[in-house]
């Protein structure tokens, strides 16, 4: 079975500050897990755990380049998705993410309101909905799909000005519109 690994990077300053975070990155983790099998009929073996980032010059600073030697360190057989404190440099996504073989990114956004309590609908429609775009470009890729960057974005640009709204589910991963816990992409034309 194939792995996707989920990684969680944040400052050695913050960590304490976003423990709540990282609850909900491991939920949306599992979720995951659910939402590819449901949507693609692909089975992950998920993995979710926390990356720590130390103290470093302006010029030393995480980017794609050090993901990139994380990744392959961590094994380039293994689906890496890093949740990221910093925009990519170079993308062709409007959701602020980066994909590639076996790789992905997205910058996550910090909600509002401090550590103590963080905002779950904040996290689903600026975190999850961006984490569902990378992961449908790298998934329609692995299944052979040709057209699978501009498939995404349309369907990304009907989410935004259209009315395609995004798809909620709640923490039971049962469909859930008026409180969701994590929103994805419609997939339906994906596939």
């Amino acid at each position: 079975m194939k792995k996707l690994h989920f990684i969680f990077l944040i400052r050695d300053s913050e960590v304490s500050d976003r423990r709540g975070e990282f609850e909900y990155v491991q939920d949306m983790s599992s979720f995951f897990e659910y939402w590819i099998r449901e949507a693609f009929g692909v089975r992950f073996e998920v993995l979710c755990d926390m990356m720590v980032s130390g103290r470093r010059s302006i010029l030393q600073r995480p980017d794609i380049h050090t993901l990139v030697e994380d990744h392959r360190e961590r094994g380039t057989d293994v689906y890496h998705f890093y949740l990221t404190y910093f925009r990519p440099l170079w993308t062709d996504c409007t959701c602020d993410g980066y994909h590639a073989e076996n790789f992905g990114m997205v910058w996550w956004q910090r909600p509002a309101g401090g550590p103590d309590a963080p905002s779950v609908p904040f996290m689903a429609e600026k975190n999850c909905t961006a984490v569902s775009h990378v992961l449908a470009h790298e998934i329609l890729r692995q299944k052979g799909y040709s057209r699978y960057v501009p498939a995404v974005h349309d369907i990304w640009t009907r989410h935004h000005y259209s009315d395609l709204r995004f798809v909620g589910y709640g923490r039971d991963h049962k469909r859930e519109d008026r409180s969701p816990a994590f929103l994805v992409m419609d997939a339906a034309d994906l596939v």
